[in-house]
């Protein structure tokens, strides 16, 4: 989120169980993929996400927006609500500052899905002269949430929007603060950022014998900084990167447990884990940007080095690793002309060793980071009417792993391969004909191919939870202030675990997942100045009520999960 680590210990324990992020809140969202992804990390395996923040306006503004949403067909009685909020202006000294906060209640389509979130971000910049200026942020973060959990076969079919774990529970905080500097004069860019962040993820959950209290708190210092040059030399134009991140991290991860007949888990309560963790990470990058003639070719290499420990505080046992990777990426851009290009790139990538895995993997000799490398060769092209992409990708994966949440072991999937073929494309139909103005036509599908490639039984099955197909399709209409959009998605279906079981557990964690096609449709109507920018729209989600489901396979609250049933809502904005 701009730039900073959204994981609460972005090495240790980059799952985001806990994902402090408001949509609400947010400008835009970058994918960052290819070449450019040396510049990211530790966690760039196909590429980067950063979600941007929304800006600081240049004068005074007043923004807010709400949606509320309800699913008729479900069992959950109630309606679910998200607000967002923007104040805030710039002065003529240059001195600007804003507030945001987004928020969520109400329950999903599940019962025991209650939801309350409130996340509060400030924001401010100072531009010292046209050069210089220093920006900062703060963030406070506090959710919780009631789980619904896994249903087994026989209570889906009874209620699939049932929920059998009414004990299960979570919630978290996360406190952040950012200050960063930008130089940034004709071809010169300098930029240098702090940031610090504290979380706490907690919850009890039924563990089947006894219910669990998992209190688990992280603390992330970081420092970064990047400086890039632009200059000729001969008939090319380069840009030159290097940047340095530092991060240090420490984490406390405990669990009390009561029996399930019993009360509630508290801190007083039977203490059966209590582990540290801390990393000390350093990473560099360099890369070239280069530009001759109709060529642009950015070669580059991120270098990580982690140094990682974790301590039983019961049993006094410690495990500690360290280890570096070298990541070399190339990418490649021919123009063919201004509106079509040709592209191919390579990339290094990598996963580090979790806090929870270090005992299995220190035990074993192999504190080594999960490894990928990816290759993309493909085309896009853009008139203004049409836009359109095609694009090959194929990801070798070395020591991937997947920890299971059941028994606290890792599994060793090992060497996976991805490959296969994504496009898209955008049609303004104003092309074919002046009649059909305001119509666009739009899709997308990817064919994916993911293989397990280590040797033993499961070699050659599907990875899991990867359909070979998916897609969307769509038409929207744009009319003065109505546009009207109906949309399409389909996925092919998937297993659940590593052996590509077919058949259906009795408990609903395996078997195959079939696949499902939904359908969808949203009208909206701005209002303009006129009515402080007042902009009202409805929808529908799932319009045929298309029942379907996902399983879990290695957590605790494993079983079948509905997809969400026929929705309708309501969005209004206003600004001022």
């Amino acid at each position: 989120m701009d730039g900073i680590p959204v994981p609460f210990a972005p090495y240790g324990q980059p799952q985001l169980s806990f994902a402090p992020i408001s949509m609400g809140n947010m400008d835009a969202v970058d994918v960052v993929r290819g070449g450019g992804a040396v510049r990211y990390g530790p966690q760039n395996v196909g590429g980067i996400v950063n979600f941007v923040t929304r800006a600081i306006p240049d004068t005074p503004t007043l923004k807010g927006g709400i949606q509320t949403e309800t699913s008729p067909s479900s069992s959950h009685d109630g309606f679910k609500t998200t607000g967002n909020l923007l104040a805030g202006g710039t002065a003529d000294n240059g001195l600007g500052g804003a507030i945001l906060y987004s928020g969520v209640r109400g329950g999903d389509w599940r019962e025991h899905s209650d939801t309350q979130i409130d996340d509060l971000i400030l924001k401010g910049k100072y531009q010292i002269d046209e050069a210089n200026s220093l920006n900062a942020m703060a963030q406070y973060y506090d959710g919780e949430a009631q789980m619904p959990g896994g249903l087994n076969f026989r209570d889906y079919d009874a209620d699939p929007y049932q929920s059998t774990r009414l004990k299960d529970k979570f919630w978290g905080r996360r406190t952040m603060f950012n200050f960063g500097y930008r130089y940034e004069e004709d071809a010169r860019v300098f930029t240098a950022n702090t940031f610090f962040t504290k979380t706490l993820r907690s919850g009890y959950l039924d563990q089947g014998s006894f219910v669990s209290l998992s209190p688990r708190e992280y603390w992330v210092r970081g420092l970064e900084t990047r400086f890039s040059q632009g200059f000729a030399l001969g008939e090319t134009w380069h840009e030159v990167g290097v940047g340095y991140r530092y991060v240090n991290e420490a984490g406390h991860e405990l669990r009390y447990r009561e029996p399930v007949t019993g009360n509630l888990p508290t801190t007083a309560s039977r203490n059966d884990r209590d582990t540290r963790g801390a990393t000390e990470a350093h990473a560099f990058y360099i890369d070239d940007r280069i530009d001759i003639g109709k060529w642009t070719i950015t070669p580059g290499v991120r270098y990580e080095m982690i140094d990682t420990a974790q301590n039983n505080n019961l049993t006094n046992a410690r495990y500690q690793g360290d280890y570096s990777t070298a990541l070399p990426a190339l990418n490649v851009l021919y123009h063919l002309t201004d509106t079509w290009n040709l592209y191919a790139n390579t990339e290094g990538s990598f996963g580090s060793v979790q806090y929870s895995q270090m005992p299995n993997r220190v035990t074993g000799d192999e504190v080594k980071p999960e490894k990928a490398r990816t290759w993309e060769l493909g085309t896009r092209y853009d008139n203004g009417n049409l836009r359109a992409e095609i694009g090959a990708f194929l990801i070798n994966f070395d020591n991937q792993y997947d920890s299971n949440q059941t028994n606290d072991t890792v599994i060793a999937r090992g060497e996976t391969r991805h490959q296969g073929i994504e496009t898209s494309v955008n049609y303004a139909l104003e092309g074919l004909s002046p009649v059909l103005a305001g119509y666009d036509v739009y899709a997308s599908y990817a064919f994916v191919d993911a293989t397990i490639r280590e040797d033993g039984p499961n070699k050659g099955n599907r990875v899991p939870f990867s359909s070979k197909h998916k897609g969307t399709m769509g038409v929207s209409y744009t009319e003065g202030p109505w546009k009207l959009n109906f949309d399409s998605s389909f996925q092919s279906d998937q297993f659940a675990d590593n052996a590509n079981t077919a058949a259906e557990s009795a408990d609903g964690s395996t078997g195959k997942i079939p696949g499902y096609m939904l359908f969808s449709t949203r009208a909206n109507y701005d209002f303009g100045p006129q009515l402080s920018d007042l902009n009202v729209a409805v929808g529908m989600k799932n319009i045929f009520n298309r029942q379907y489901y996902t399983r879990s396979f290695d957590d605790n609250n494993r079983g079948k999960y509905v997809g969400e049933p026929r929705t309708v809502y309501v969005q209004t904005s206003v600004a001022f």
